[in-house]
C-alpha cells in the first residue's frame, strides 16, 4: 500500500524537504510506517522565515477584527473536520479514538476560538500623574516567533501555542513532533482554506536536533514558546539566553495526588482513575504519584486496583477501547524500564506491569497494562523522575505537613490534585504546595483565561489567557505631557 507523504507548509503552499530526504513515521497500534515525513534541515528553516518575515508587516498591520474572523474560520474548519482529524490523531499518537473525538480535536478548535476572540478584548494601561502628565502602554507584536511542540497532546498543544502568537499579530515558524506530524499537517490545509495569508504561519517538519535547534537559534527569530521535556527546555534555554529572545517553556511534571478521608469518595476514586491513566499516562498533568491519608489507604487500593484491572487496552480504533498504545516503541521500553527499576527499589507490583500483546492488526502494537505500585519511600528514583506512562505509586501519609513535603520533594512543579470537604485545609495545602495549578476535588478543568505553567523544573513562563497575549507582544510605555 502506498505510504502518505507529508509536505512542510510554507509561504502559503506545500514545500518538498530541501535535502529531499524523508523519515519514516510508525503507527504505535501495529508499529507499522504508515506516512513519510519531510526530513527537513536549517535551510528549511530558513525558507520559513524569509516567508514570514515578508507577512509580518502587512498581518501585523490588520486590524484585530480581520485577524479574528481568519482565526474562526480555523475553528470552524476543525470542527467540521472533526471525524477526520481525530482519525489522524488517533493513527499517530496510539491514544483511543474516542478521546482524540471528545478531547484533542474539539479542544484544538477552542483554542482557536478563544484566542480570535480574545483579542478582541485585550486591553493595555494608562497611569495619570500629577501636573498633565499620562503614560500608557502599547503592546505590539514581535514579529517572527519559534513554536515548537510535543507529541503527546498533537494538535491540542499545537494550536495552544499558534493561536495565541497570530491572533497578536505575529507571524510563525512552528515544528510538530515529528513522531506526531499528521494533524499539523492537515492544519496547513485548512489554514489555506480559511484565508490564512501565505507565509504567517508556516510549518516545518523534522527532527528536533535539525528543524528545532535551526528555530531556537537562528538569530531573527525573537521568541520561543516550547513545550517538551526539562532536559531539551534547558538545552533551549542556553542556546536562546545569550540571545535575549523571550522564552515561554511548559516542561515536565511528577504529580501528586493527595486524598484525604473526608472526601466524596466515589467521585474521587472515578476521577483519579482518569487522572493516572487519560492518554496511556503520557499527559504532563497525570498524577503519577498517589498519597492516601492511612484511615483509607486499604479501602482505596482494593478499589483503584479493581477499576485499574478493568480498564480495557484495546486498538485505539475501537469505542470501547480505554488504553491505546504508547507512542513509540523507545518510549515504550522507557516505561518498561522504570518499572523493573521500581521493583529493584524495593516496590510491589499490584496490577499491570507487563507488556500486552493483542491479536490482529495490533499484533506488533506497543501496549502496556496500566500498572500500580506500593511500596516505595517518596524520595526514590521512582517517585522523583517523570515516567510519563500508565504506572503510578501509591502510598498511605499521616500528617498533612508530612504529605505537603513528599508533594514539594521532586524537581518538578507542574500540577496537584487535593481531594478534601475541609475548606480550611483545602486553602492551606494549596497555598504550600509548589505546583503552578492546584485542582481540588477534580482534576482536568481548564479555564482557557486562567495562567498555565509550572514551577522549578516544571517550566518557565505562563500559557493561556491574557499571559499568552503578553508574551506574545512587547510592551511599550508611552509618557505624555499634556499640561
Amino acid at each position: 500500500m502506498r505510504q502518505q507523504v507529508i509536505h512542510n507548509y510554507i509561504n502559503g503552499d506545500f514545500a518538498t524537504p530541501i535535502s529531499g530526504k524523508y523519515l519514516d513515521v510508525s503507527e504505535p497500534a501495529t508499529g507499522h510506517t504508515y506516512c513519510l515525513l519531510p526530513d527537513a534541515e536549517e535551510e528549511d528553516v530558513e525558507k520559513a522565515y524569509q516567508a514570514a518575515e515578508k507577512a509580518f508587516p502587512l498581518w501585523s498591520s490588520t486590524t484585530k477584527e480581520e485577524r479574528s474572523n481568519i482565526l474562526l474560520n480555523i475553528a470552524n474548519g476543525i470542527e467540521q473536520q472533526l471525524e477526520k482529524l481525530a482519525l489522524a490523531e488517533t493513527k499517530d499518537n496510539g491514544k483511543p479514538l474516542s478521546l482524540s473525538k471528545t478531547v484533542d480535536i474539539p479542544r484544538a478548535a477552542t483554542n482557536f476560538r478563544f484566542f480570535a476572540t480574545a483579542i478582541l478584548h485585550f486591553a493595555s494601561e494608562s497611569h495619570a500623574m500629577e501636573e498633565g502628565i499620562i503614560n500608557y502602554t502599547l503592546r505590539k507584536p514581535i514579529g517572527v516567533v519559534g513554536c515548537i511542540s510535543p507529541w503527546n497532546l498533537p494538535l491540542y498543544l499545537f494550536t495552544w501555542k499558534i493561536a495565541p502568537a497570530l491572533a497578536a499579530g505575529n507571524c510563525v515558524v512552528a515544528k510538530p513532533s515529528e513522531i506526531t506530524p499528521m494533524t499539523a499537517f492537515l492544519l496547513s490545509e485548512i489554514c489555506m482554506q480559511a484565508g490564512l495569508p501565505p507565509g504567517v504561519l508556516n510549518i516545518v517538519h523534522g527532527l528536533g536536533a535539525k528543524v528545532g535547534n535551526a528555530i531556537v537559534q537562528h538569530p531573527k527569530i525573537a521568541a520561543i514558546s516550547f513545550t517538551g521535556g526539562t532536559a531539551t527546555g534547558a538545552h533551549i534555554a542556553k542556546v536562546a539566553a545569550p540571545m535575549f529572545k523571550k522564552l515561554s517553556l511548559e516542561l515536565g511534571g511528577k504529580n501528586a495526588t493527595i486524598i484525604f478521608d473526608d472526601c466524596d469518595y466515589e467521585n474521587m476514586l472515578n476521577t483519579v482513575v482518569k487522572s493516572a491513566f487519560s492518554n496511556q499516562g503520557q499527559i504532563c498533568l497525570c498524577g503519577s504519584r498517589i498519597f492516601i491519608e492511612r484511615p483509607l489507604y486499604e479501602k482505596f487500593k482494593h478499589d483503584f486496583i479493581q477499576k485499574v484491572a478493568q480498564l480495557k487496552v484495546g486498538d485505539p480504533l475501537e469505542e470501547t477501547s480505554q488504553v491505546g498504545a504508547l507512542v513509540s516503541e523507545q518510549h515504550l521500553n522507557k516505561v518498561i524500564s522504570y518499572i523493573n527499576l521500581a521493583k529493584e527499589e524495593g516496590g510491589k507490583v499490584l496490577t499491570g506491569g507487563n507488556r500486552i500483546q493483542l491479536d490482529g492488526r495490533c499484533i506488533s502494537g506497543w501496549f502496556l497494562a496500566p500498572t500500580v505500585i506500593e511500596g516505595l519511600p517518596y524520595h526514590c528514583r521512582t517517585n522523583q523522575e517523570e515516567i510519563f506512562g500508565p504506572v503510578v505509586t501509591i502510598a498511605p501519609f499521616d500528617t498533612e505537613e508530612e504529605v505537603v513535603q513528599w508533594a514539594n520533594s521532586t524537581p518538578y512543579g507542574l500540577a496537584c490534585s487535593l481531594w478534601t470537604n475541609n475548606l480550611s485545609r483545602a486553602h492551606q495545602m494549596s497555598d504550600c504546595i509548589q505546583t503552578g495549578i492546584v485542582w481540588v476535588n477534580c482534576w482536568m478543568v481548564r479555564d482557557l483565561r486562567t495562567p498555565f505553567g509550572g514551577m522549578k523544573q516544571s517550566g518557565v513562563g505562563r500559557e493561556g489567557g491574557w499571559e499568552a497575549l503578553r508574551f506574545f507582544t512587547e510592551p511599550k510605555n508611552v509618557c505624555i505631557k499634556y499640561g
